[in-house]
């Protein structure tokens, strides 16, 4: 690498004399019997020496460029800028060398004129051989002729090794029409993929997005798919180190491209004073969303972080995330159900918490509608037992954590998350406390999600069970799901429910779908059993009489829900399973016109 420096050292040296000599010749109208030559060699000489002396120090031959690029003309530039500085001095200032004092100024720009000549016949002829060994590899379409796909491109066509040829760029933005990378031009928008596809004899499309939107990643995936393409994808910006896309980068697309890769921008400052040195307890600490949460606190330094599942295994497989080991021995890991009223007052008497994230719930809708008085036992009676416990010590403030289910709800499950939700702004009205609730749909990847439920039905060769081929629902991740949560704890007001930002609904047949592609079966069927009792068949976040509010931050909205004096729980305690139904139904359904005497 060296060497070749220095061989362009050389090259560049012999371009700075060559100018140097065409100025003066240019300067005598191309007359070569009135150049003075003693003066000119003179001053190539000197032109010579201090260029490779500059170029060495602070120039080009001091690193190995990539050749062409900007950082490479950017210190070529500034090596010819001191060389004629130093040419112009000695010219307009001694009587040493004899030459027109117009020569120092016109060779130099003549010198750096060459000097990039060269370079770009250097890289086209690169180029051009790179495509003569392209045979080997497949030929792809970028999608995206933004910042990301030009690094990309040029990643793809100079590493040999990449697997990938480059042979077209799309993008739909039309001012990008015609533009050529590296050789590789913009054919078209993504309704000319199919046809560019089939021209270029590609096998492949890349999406060069890294900031896509997933309903982008999604109309693009189908249409590659439909293509007959296979699709691979850049992960999202924060994912790729330094922000620069590489072939490296490159992945299959999978469903958190599909569902949302949105950037989730935390007010950091505000969640650790919340939580740094606080006493924080976490009920459900043995689910997908209580165990991610754990998690996301424990970054904060809380001063005890205890967690509370009567689920022993769950509590073990979160202890052994938070702390590397599952030996149980420890005074923060809490076994309880929060059904038992007197445990729970036991346990909060003991923890004194500042701070409480209440996750521990049923959540299976088809289950709570068959065994409804489940539900009230665990999301009512239980939420009921956590607030009062929280109360009776103090607590600075409680999390509910909620359902997208609980707006404007039909089935047992939403029935019961509403009524929670209206007890945590009863407590928020009579207690000192901060008292907030959380609303927010489907958890991608959490236990029991149709995810989860397809992936096993796949193993097994089929088929999927879909319920409609038009039902819907949101979709997030665990970690954006969980962060949220901890951003809306810290701005929420007494007594309203935070409302987090899903994004669009996706239908649950696309996400079918895209397990089987992901899996690579192709005799997977999917069959349709019918919306199920209670079920919907697109969610909502908001109930139609609810007055949706923005926040602070872009993600999170909020809605006041009437509040319902705890103290009517103990009048239902007694009645029949079917007058319990009916009652939750009932309250669940009260709306704040109702309360407003509407």
């Amino acid at each position: 690498m060296r060497i070749t420096r220095w061989m362009w050292a050389a090259v560049d040296a012999a371009i700075y004399a060559v100018a140097l000599g065409t100025a003066d010749w240019l300067r005598y109208d191309f007359a070569f019997s009135d150049i003075a030559m003693r003066g000119l060699l003179a001053l190539c000489l000197v032109a010579v020496v201090v260029h490779v002396a500059s170029g060495a120090l602070i120039g080009p031959y001091a690193v190995g460029h990539e050749r062409g690029s900007f950082e490479e003309t950017e210190d070529l530039a500034k090596s010819v800028g001191v060389t004629a500085v130093v040419l112009i001095v000695i010219v307009l200032a001694t009587n040493w060398v004899t030459v027109p004092r117009s020569v120092p100024f016109t060779g130099s720009v003549l010198a750096l004129v060459g000097m990039f000549a060269v370079r770009f016949l250097v890289r086209a002829w690169r180029t051009t051989n790179r495509r003569q060994t392209e045979a080997n590899r497949e030929p792809a379409i970028v999608f995206g002729a933004g910042e990301a796909g030009r690094r990309l491109t040029r990643s793809l066509l100079r590493d040999a090794d990449s697997g990938y040829a480059p042979v077209a760029l799309l993008d739909d933005d039309r001012t990008k029409h015609r533009l050529k990378i590296e050789g590789i031009r913009v054919r078209g928008t993504r309704s000319d993929l199919t046809k560019v596809s089939g021209k270029y004899d590609a096998s492949t499309l890349i999406i060069a997005l890294p900031l896509a939107h997933a309903s982008t990643i999604r109309e693009l995936t189908e249409a590659g798919v439909a293509a007959g393409l296979r699709v691979l994808t850049l992960p999202s910006v924060n994912e790729i180190i330094g922000g620069k896309p590489t072939l490296h980068d490159l992945r299959d697309v999978d469903l958190t491209d599909l569902l949302g890769r949105r950037p989730v921008d935390l007010d950091m400052a505000v969640i650790a004073e919340q939580i740094a040195g606080k006493r924080v307890l976490v009920t459900g600490a043995g689910g997908s969303i209580g165990s991610e949460l754990c998690r996301q606190i424990a970054r904060f330094g809380p001063a005890e972080l205890f967690l509370l599942d009567r689920d022993e295994s769950g509590l073990q497989a979160t202890q052994m995330s938070l702390a590397g080991h599952g030996l149980l021995n420890d005074e923060t890991v809490v076994l309880a159900d929060i059904r038992d009223v007197e445990r729970m007052h036991e346990v909060f008497a003991s923890t004194r918490p500042d701070l409480v994230f209440h996750a521990a719930a049923l959540k299976h809708l088809p289950l709570l509608e068959a065994n409804p008085m489940e539900a009230w036992k665990s999301n009512v009676i239980g939420t009921h037992n956590v607030l009062a416990a929280a109360a009776a010590v103090g607590v600075g403030t409680f999390v509910n954590i909620s359902t997208d289910k609980a707006a404007n709800p039909t089935c047992v499950l939403g029935y019961s998350k509403r009524i929670a939700e209206r007890l945590t702004a009863d407590f928020a009205r009579q207690e000192p406390g901060r008292y907030v609730s959380v609303r927010f749909g489907n958890v991608l990847g959490s236990r029991g999600s149709v995810v989860h439920a397809f992936t096993a039905q796949i193993e097994r060769g089929g088929p999927i069970t879909v319920t409609h081929p038009d039902v819907r629902r949101y979709f997030m991740l665990i970690p954006e799901a969980c962060q949220l949560v901890l951003e809306a704890a810290s701005i929420g007001s007494d007594g309203e429910v935070m409302v987090l930002e899903m994004g669009e609904q996706v239908k649950i047949v696309d996400v079918a779908r895209t397990l089987i592609r992901m899996s690579g079966r192709r005799d997977i069927e999917i069959t349709y059993t019918g919306l199920r009792p209670g079920e919907k068949l697109a969610e909502e976040l908001f109930s139609p009489d609810e007055e949706r509010r923005e926040t602070a931050h872009s993600l999170v909205s909020t809605v006041q829900v009437p509040a319902l004096d705890a103290q009517e729980i103990a009048l239902v305690a007694h009645v029949s399973a079917d007058a319990t139904a009916q009652w939750m139904k009932h309250q669940a359904r009260y709306s704040q016109n109702q309360v407003a005497g509407i």
